[in-house]
């Protein structure tokens, strides 16, 4: 009875062990290299980067030098990649900012990174659903001759984002997929034309010589340009539902930072092509957002621009569904190891989604939404103002964040493989991460610095300070949150950022007691 009730006991104890681990754990082998690739590429929001940052980094900073400043951003980028992707083989977490660092910086660093990305990457998204509502809106009065107020679009976006965070990541992966594959050609049929239709300087790369590169804006403008590239360092967050995570991770996020750059410099090149190089910077500050749609007009014409607009719309949308996703991933992360309740830490469904981050995601989404339209004041103010504050102040504020993890990870690539004794095998992985980590910090620098630029306030406005101090109050928190954990319960203090590896490795315990 004895040997029989212990074998009861143990098959019990395995199967609850195998149940929490599958609940606990995000679906396996549920996305290939190319789901992968389109999902970390929707989030870049290649149109709405080619015809919204572009433009207003011509207008606001005054250089004509961006395709340069891409190819720059590129290097430091690749930079950064090498030694992350060399973490992706290590570290296979749905946290991967956060969790790259616990394991080079330690639980307490960790659990501020997660708190920050959180933070961050929740920023970048719900900004978006502001020039959504806004660009939606647009096309209801110039299609239909309807007039909609900003905030119902963008609150109907966050419904159907929010529904489909509830269902399998390769649904989302096709929908992503085509969005952004149909995006990418119209914008290519406009490098291609301006390119073959040049203004009257001709087919000029006066856009390339590092004498653009001059003045008091070029720090601002790396800051505006690198916020472009935000999405391609989220391969690894979906590390778990990969079936080969060692090979495809890498892969796809040095695709992906190669696509991205060579894209963005081609593109923002074909626009001083088509004003010239001499013109690029009074067009865009004209025209600012329009002159895409301006550009295109006189080149391919009007149905070409009205397919545009609707693709403008549908690429963020994209970019929504993307950012929701690595969110929701973040905080199914964070409640696995205890730094959100554990329920954030289940997925829910048969589709073995992280359900309750998804719904976090949303609740957050429409409060923010509603708290901007709350403030809209069109009888007395600017009718965008909100609309626009909440696109630039959150997607300023999701930019820092994101430099500031990417730097903190450089560093903890070489402590993590300093530690084990790998320094000398991964040398030139390390010297990668280094320069990336300085060129980093010196972007979030100049970041903080002119943030009152950024976001369109001035230098004695709170929101230069208040803003930026929203990634910073993440940062403290976290921290605090890290050294109380470790104060009170060790053992979960040293889980921070072993993910799926934790549970694993309690189902063995339980399996073997």
């Amino acid at each position: 009875m004895t040997t029989g009730s212990s074998n009861a006991s143990r098959a019990a104890a395995g199967g609850i062990s195998t149940y929490l681990g599958q609940e606990r754990a995000l679906r396996a082998d549920r996305l290939g290299a190319g789901g992968l690739l389109l999902s970390v590429l929707a989030a870049t929001a290649p149109l709405m980067v080619v015809a919204g940052v572009m433009p207003t980094t011509f207008a606001v900073m005054g250089i004509v030098g961006q395709p340069l400043l891409f190819v720059v951003l590129g290097v430091v980028l690749v930079l950064f990649s090498v030694g992350y992707a060399e973490m992706s083989r290590h570290v296979h977490n749905a946290g991967a900012f956060y969790a790259y660092i616990s394991r080079g910086l330690g639980g307490t660093a960790g659990a501020s990174a997660a708190l920050v990305a959180l933070a961050a990457y929740s920023a970048l998204q719900v900004g978006i659903y502001g020039i959504f509502g806004f660009e939606v809106s647009n096309l209801f009065a110039t299609y239909a001759d309807v007039q909609v107020a900003w905030w119902i679009p963008a609150l109907a976006a966050v419904a159907v984002v929010g529904l489909l965070g509830w269902l399998k990541i390769d649904v989302n992966a096709r929908v992503l997929g085509v969005l952004l594959v149909v995006e990418v050609i119209l914008v290519v049929i406009f490098d291609v034309a301006s390119i073959t239709d040049p203004a009257k300087q001709g087919l000029s790369l006066h856009a390339f010589n590092p004498d653009t590169l001059t003045g008091a804006g070029v720090g601002t403008a790396l800051c505006f340009c690198i916020a472009a590239f935000t999405g391609f360092e989220q391969a690894p967050v979906y590390a778990e539902e990969t079936s080969r995570p060692h090979l495809l991770v890498p892969r796809v996020m040095l695709l992906a930072v190669g696509f991205v750059t060579v894209f963005f410099a081609i593109s923002s090149w074909a626009y001083t092509v088509a004003t010239g190089p001499s013109a690029i910077v009074g067009a865009a500050q004209k025209e600012s957002a329009g002159l895409l749609f301006s550009l295109t007009e006189s080149r391919l014409g009007s149905t070409f621009t009205d397919v545009l607009h609707v693709l403008f719309v549908t690429g963020m949308f994209a970019a929504l569904l993307s950012f929701h996703n690595v969110v929701a991933r973040y905080a199914f992360a964070m409640g696995r190891e205890g730094l959100l309740p554990r329920t954030f830490g289940r997925t829910t469904g048969t589709s073995g989604a992280p359900g309750t981050g998804s719904l976090l995601q949303t609740v957050v989404s429409a409060v923010v939404v509603i708290a901007f339209a709350v403030a809209d004041d069109k009888p007395t103010g600017d009718p965008t103002a909100p609309v626009l504050h909440l696109f630039t102040w959150l997607g300023n504020i999701g930019a820092l964040g994101v430099i500031l993890l990417m730097a903190a990870a450089s560093v903890s690539v070489i402590v993590f493989f300093a530690r084990r004794g790998a320094a000398g095998a991964q040398a030139w992985r390390l010297v990668t991460s280094a320069l990336a980590a300085v060129a980093l910090l010196v972007i979030a620098g100049y970041t903080v610095k002119d943030f009152d630029v950024l976001v369109g306030a001035g230098p004695d406005s709170a929101l230069s300070w208040a803003l930026p101090g929203i990634i910073g109050l993440a940062l403290v928190v976290g921290l605090a949150q890290g050294l109380v954990l470790r104060s009170r319960s060790p053992e979960a203090h040293a889980r921070i950022g072993l993910g799926n590896e934790a549970f694993q490795l309690d189902k063995a315990a339980g399996d073997a007691s």
